[in-house]
């Protein structure tokens, strides 16, 4: 019997040594291949950073347009932040060579603020090197992307490119429920009586939802003051329709007066400096703390929930 008892506990030993090992790998295995994937990731990087930032199509050629690409989310650790484009464009503006200066954009928006940072630097740039601003517009020109574009001379989009959402959107959850159910009691302790505003822990209380409201107007009257400066005397529809967070396709656009007409990048460059030759600005970011920024989003995405304002 003891014989019996000592082969179960061995088996058992070996069977859980068998488990821890096999674990073992398997975490070897998922570092492997994290490390791997983040390996590959840096060498296309580290080729992409030191490839040239401004490269003529016909170095020969006479006449040209300074290119700057915009695309993707407008925010801090985007490509398209502040920090990243402002000097692009000032670069690009100040080439004393080219006729203008065409930005070609494809984006949903972001923040508020670095569109709005993005668009008062077109506006200061033109005025201090009087050059011509033309905005190309690409599958999306919405929200903060059309923000910025109303800062250019004329706008340009395909008859499919959605543009518009002239609006600002704040997101976030509500756990109120499931932490009763889970059995959680949530403890905030704050100095201020407001500082736990948003708190997705805790119910909505109509104070808060009032002052919600209040600074989503402020920021959305900021966006359209812009737009009504921007496109003065261009638009053909009233502010309810115009400014109402909606959406229309390219075509739909021109009708209203949000774009000066359609066109893609080539057509456009050859239509308003009669050339289709750019020396592009741009391509040499910083990869490192553009990879550090997307590492830290999906960080934030896989552990946190934020409460996000948008244009």
């Amino acid at each position: 019997m003891p014989e019996t008892n000592n082969n179960e506990a061995a088996s058992i030993l070996v069977s859980e040594m068998l488990k821890e090992k096999r674990a073992e790998r398997r975490w070897k295995n998922i570092r492997f291949l994290f490390w791997f994937a983040l390996s590959a990731y840096s060498i296309i990087g580290i080729f992409s950073y030191f490839g040239s930032p401004a490269v003529p199509v016909t170095p020969t050629a006479n006449k040209y347009v300074a290119l700057v690409r915009m695309d993707g989310m407008i925010s801090p650790d985007s490509e398209i932040s502040a920090e990243q484009i402002v000097p692009i464009l000032h670069d690009a503006f100040k080439d004393k060579n080219s006729s203008g200066v065409v930005i070609d954009i494809n984006s949903p928006g972001g923040t508020p603020v670095q569109a709005s940072i993005i668009h008062d630097a077109i506006l200061a740039y033109k005025k201090k090197y009087h050059k011509k601003v033309i905005i190309v517009g690409e599958d999306l020109l919405t929200s903060g992307a059309y923000f910025i574009s109303v800062s250019a001379d004329r706008i340009y989009v395909n008859p499919n490119t959605i543009t518009g959402s002239i609006g600002v959107i704040m997101k976030g959850f509500g756990f109120v429920d499931a932490m009763k159910k889970i059995g959680v009691e949530r403890r905030v302790y704050t100095a201020g009586i407001a500082k736990d505003r948003l708190d997705p822990f805790l119910p909505q209380n109509p104070e808060d939802l009032k002052k919600i409201h209040t600074v989503m107007s402020e920021v959305h009257q900021n966006f359209v003051k812009a737009v009504v400066d921007g496109r003065k005397g261009k638009l053909k529809a009233d502010p309810e329709t115009l400014f109402n967070g909606d959406f229309w396709s390219g075509q739909s656009a021109v009708n209203l007066g949000l774009v000066d007409g359609l066109g893609n990048l080539m057509d456009v460059m050859n239509l308003e400096f009669k050339t289709t030759e750019y020396k592009e600005f741009g391509g040499s970011s910083n990869f490192f703390r553009m990879l550090a920024g997307q590492l830290n989003s999906a960080f934030d995405s896989l552990f946190f929930v934020r409460t996000s304002l948008s244009a």
